[in-house]
């Protein structure tokens, strides 16, 4: 027999449409009854096409929460979920909150559990940051100390090479101190770009095109047969902000790509808009989100939490520093950088906060 698919919530239940959170109503064999417009939203699905089938079509196989339901069916009792990580029907991973309600039955197909869902990516985004940046300001203290201690005897070293080698008269002793000199040039670089991420901010008036525009000229002449395409909403508005740092924020990770890709493959430079975001605990009504894609190979998923560590790269050869310096720049501007990568995408999104709009 068809079950009838109502297209509106049970009479009891009609005030439900007018909640924000999410609610769906389930009858005694874990089948989906009705969904209010909030939890269509959150979960991004429509009730018409889940009415009458089972639970697990929404929220997937959540082993604790299945479990917390029959609970709630035998004992009549109240549950309340926290942190739980469901996959939707549209494939969506969500961190939820979920209380359920029993409901006394009034016939055999009646609604017998009420599930309330709050979506909590909000919180655990902004935790995660504050945690990240957290940990990621002690590492970097940690060695601006160690460069600034390395950086120090480095010069003795280079002086004192020079003298032995104007008193060395056989070119092949020479060799020696002339190798000792240009290690000891090459440490001092690399202290320098450790400590260089602590310079002064100077802050103007630009359009942030023109700074993508910089750094994909610079990609192209250093990468050649690399294709840089570009996706831009030309309707943004100016940003307050380091014009050398940003440039080099987006060279650095541009670069990464190139570097990731062989110097052959794609890269995306993507230009947009975004409103009410939250960076650093405060409220924006607008920011500038910024977009690196490109279609390499991928970052390793045991760097993935470490990408941005000074002197971790996931390269031969490579130093480390790129990465770690464009994220203090972006600290700098009060926004923040993430990344997504898989086999064949990875994206960086630089997150710019408009000022003035909070």
């Amino acid at each position: 027999m068809t079950m009838p698919t109502p297209t509106s919530a049970p009479e009891p239940f009609a005030g439900l449409d007018l909640l924000s959170s999410a609610v769906v109503l389930v009858d005694a064999g874990l089948r989906i009854r009705y969904l209010n417009p909030g939890a269509e939203n959150l979960f991004a699905v429509s009730q018409r096409k889940l009415v009458g089938q089972p639970l697990h079509y929404l929220l997937g196989d959540s082993a604790g929460l299945g479990n917390a339901l029959e609970n709630a069916l035998r004992t009549n009792w109240s549950y309340t979920g926290q942190d739980l990580k469901v996959r939707s029907a549209g494939g969506k991973e969500i961190n939820i909150d979920c209380t359920v309600s029993p409901v006394s039955p009034v016939g055999a197909d009646s609604v017998r559990l009420l599930l309330e869902f709050r979506p909590i990516d909000a919180q655990l985004r902004v935790a995660r940051e504050e945690q990240l940046l957290h940990q990621q300001q002690a590492n970097r203290e940690l060695i601006r100390n160690l460069a600034h201690e390395i950086k120090n005897p480095l010069g003795g070293i280079r002086g004192s090479a020079q003298l032995l080698q104007s008193e060395l008269s056989d070119p092949q002793w020479r060799e020696y101190t002339e190798v000792i000199i240009a290690e000891t040039d090459r440490l001092q670089d690399l202290m320098s770009r450790l400590l260089g991420s602590h310079s002064a901010t100077c802050l103007s008036p630009l359009n942030i095109h023109d700074v993508l525009e910089r750094v994909r000229s610079l990609i192209l002449a250093e990468f050649p047969d690399i294709t840089v395409r570009r996706d831009y909403d030309t309707s943004l508005p100016e940003l307050t902000a380091d014009r050398g740092q940003l440039i080099q924020t987006f060279l650095n990770i541009a670069r990464n790509a190139a570097q990731a890709l062989n110097g052959q493959g794609e890269i995306g430079l993507k230009s947009r808009i975004a409103r009410q975001v939250t960076l650093a605990k405060r409220r924006f009504k607008m920011a500038l989100e910024l977009q690196v894609i490109d279609n390499g190979p991928g970052i390793p998923s045991g760097l993935r939490d470490k990408i941005f560590y000074p002197l971790v790269s996931g390269r031969d050869g490579g130093n480390g520093l790129g990465l770690s310096l464009a994220q203090s720049f972006v600290e700098r501007h009060q926004g923040m950088i993430e990344v997504d990568s898989r086999p064949g995408y990875t994206c960086f999104t630089v997150l710019l906060p408009i000022t003035g709009q909070t």
